[in-house]
């Protein structure tokens, strides 16, 4: 049986990837990202990730206290969140299949040496941005 994949999403680059307003609330617009990507762990995102799925949000800065939730475990980066991302690929990317999503090409180059996959912000609202 295949381990579990691992989604781990950089909060800060998906959160700052949509106009939104964002800017004014940091932690909030996180905590809606996290609330967004809940149901994941069970639904996957099809076909590209079937379930099941631990999905992992990677958090600084101004959302740096954003608490996980049932289907979400918030890793609170000490400094950079990309570090955090890529030290949290580097553990488990030779186990499992990781798939990460940023528009970071740096982040994106970085992971990618480690063997993650990588898809843009799009990718997790099915508006394409896709791969790497």
């Amino acid at each position: 049986m295949e381990p579990t994949p691992l989604l781990i999403v950089d909060a800060a680059n998906v959160v700052g990837s949509r106009p939104n307003g964002w800017w004014r609330d940091r932690a909030g617009a996180t905590a809606r990202l996290r609330d967004t990507l809940a149901p994941l762990g069970g639904r996957g995102l099809p076909p590209d990730l079937p379930p099941p799925v631990e999905v992992v949000l990677v958090v600084e800065g101004a959302a740096r206290d954003v608490p996980g939730v049932e289907g979400v475990r918030v890793v609170s980066a000490v400094g950079s969140g990309d570090d955090a991302v890529v030290d949290l690929v580097a553990h488990d990317g030779q186990r499992r299949r990781v798939v990460v999503v940023t528009a970071d090409r740096e982040l994106r180059e970085r992971v990618t040496a480690h063997g993650a996959e990588v898809h843009g912000p799009r990718w997790l609202t099915g508006g394409g941005g896709g791969g790497g």
